[in-house]
């Protein structure tokens, strides 16, 4: 016999659109009592995130007490369909925003310490004035460009330039896959999730069948079908682990790059913060921008800089919907 549903009280959070549903995982109140953490199945998670019968969601972030003595919590980030994933740049902030909001860092502190799957990340924050968001500029680590750390198949056939902060370090650019819909050349590049970019450069060389036959002249990334070529290349062998796939338009001045995002374990999402940082860090190997870029994504915009530490840092919004309570069933469900 199947036990009684759960009832567990969250909040409706995004960071740009990418949205979660946030579960406290510190035990009754939000206060570090030693309970065990709220542990949801793969199953759970799903009806959790299903956008018509659950709350609906790109994923679940139980806050949790840290792992590390140095933490302030842990981000423990579940995909839509019951993944785990190692890193998530827009789930940090929407944390982070949560651990001030319930009292559990000082909101005058200005900054704390997330523990995630890829490590701890130091956070600094400005809490929400009225009728402002939260803002959050998040230490992303350095890029992982070696491409069995990535990971991804091949070898780097690219040296980082001079002006780069990686300068010297190999990387693999314009690694050839064949799709459905003719070859495309991707650059491949971690942080702490794998990511692989795709440069739209020149609308000629896009398959008119990725824009419902549209003729160049009228191609634009608003347009594309990202589903079909996103899911393709996801699950493409090249990539052992999955990939998180950018489809990224450079502007001329170099510090601009317009972006879409198929993430691995959820599809298409409003943004994705490891994303536009793998995105950017990736322009500026290859020579379509610089160190302190804006990416404009469905969501809304963040900033990324890639300082002269090799950390990536990633500042933008975290803001909350609403709050509510949802009843799970229970961990037998079929």
């Amino acid at each position: 016999m199947k036990g009684a549903a759960m009832r567990v009280e969250f909040r409706k959070m995004h960071g740009t659109g990418n949205d979660f549903v946030v579960i406290d995982g510190f035990g009754q109140g939000g206060v570090r009592d030693g309970s065990a953490a709220l542990s949801l199945s793969a199953k759970q998670v799903i009806a959790v995130c299903d956008r018509h019968f659950g709350v609906g969601a790109d994923g679940v972030i139980i806050v949790e007490p840290g792992q590390t003595p140095v933490a302030d919590g842990f981000m423990n980030y579940i995909n839509a369909d019951g993944s785990l994933a190692q890193m998530c740049g827009n789930g940090t902030r929407v944390a982070a925003k949560w651990l001030v909001e319930r009292g559990i860092v000082d909101p005058g502190a200005g900054e704390l310490i997330l523990d995630t799957r890829s490590g701890p990340k130091a956070i600094k924050f400005t809490p929400a004035a009225p009728g402002k968001d939260f803002v959050a500029t998040v230490d992303m680590g350095e890029p992982i460009l070696d491409p069995e750390r990535v990971p991804v198949t091949g070898k780097a056939n690219t040296i980082a330039p001079d002006s780069t902060p990686a300068a010297g370090a190999g990387f693999l650019s314009n690694l050839n896959i064949a799709t459905p819909w003719g070859d495309i050349l991707v650059t491949c590049v971690s942080m702490g999730n794998p990511h692989a970019i795709w440069f739209l450069d020149d609308w000629r060389d896009v398959p008119a069948e990725l824009f419902g036959g549209a003729p160049a002249s009228e191609r634009n990334l608003a347009n594309m079908e990202i589903d079909r070529i996103g899911k393709f290349l996801e699950s493409n062998p090249a990539f052992p682990e999955k990939a998180n796939i950018e489809f990224i338009v450079p502007s001329e001045s170099g510090k601009e790059l317009e972006m879409r995002v198929f993430e691995r374990g959820v599809g298409e999402t409003l943004a994705c913060g490891t994303g536009a940082c793998a995105a950017a860090v990736a322009a500026a190997l290859t020579g379509r921008g610089g160190l302190d870029t804006t990416l404009h994504l469905r969501g809304g915009d963040l900033r990324v800089e890639w300082r002269a530490d090799n950390h990536v840092y990633m500042t933008g919004p975290a803001t909350e919907s609403f709050q509510g309570v949802i009843e799970i069933p229970d961990r037998s469900m079929g």
